[in-house]
């Protein structure tokens, strides 16, 4: 089975993503949708991500491409958005679907850990202060994505 990887600036819709994956499949068991949002933490007003388009894409498809190798019964869809997000948008969708559950929420649960500390992307959080500064990356979800390195 195979996961697809896409970026793109608007919003999606989780719920038509999830459709298409399952719609008339019967082998599967489990169904699994993860939607990540824009947390308006310490006055956050926007963030935004930006990105290298073919580079950003080649290493979500090939983080989407290890889990299918990791996981052979997964089928999926991740879905990362760019550009100026406001507090309470859709940012990230991870969809998986399996014949059994542990996988689909296996997959899923490596799919975030790798997106969040592979992919490459640029985050800028606006304060409503009028301050800006970039986002670095955190300690702890470089020890999530760790779990997953043999």
């Amino acid at each position: 089975m195979a996961i697809t990887a896409r970026l793109q600036r608007d919003p999606f819709n989780a719920q038509a993503e999830a459709d298409a994956l399952t719609k008339g499949r019967t082998d599967l068991g489990a169904a699994l949708t993860f939607t990540g949002l824009v947390r308006a933490d310490d006055g956050l007003i926007a963030l935004t991500l930006e990105h290298y388009p073919a580079m950003t894409l080649a290493a979500m498809q090939a983080i989407a491409d290890q889990a299918a190798a990791r996981w052979r019964d997964v089928t999926g869809t991740i879905i990362h958005r760019h550009g100026r997000l406001l507090p309470g948008e859709a940012i990230v969708l991870v969809t998986t679907a399996s014949p059994h559950r542990q996988s689909a929420f296996e997959a899923a649960t490596f799919l975030m850990d790798w997106l969040k500390t592979k992919a490459p992307f640029w985050k800028r959080e606006d304060h409503a202060d009028g301050t800006s500064k970039w986002v670095e990356a955190k300690q702890a979800d470089d020890a999530a994505a760790d779990r997953w390195t043999p």
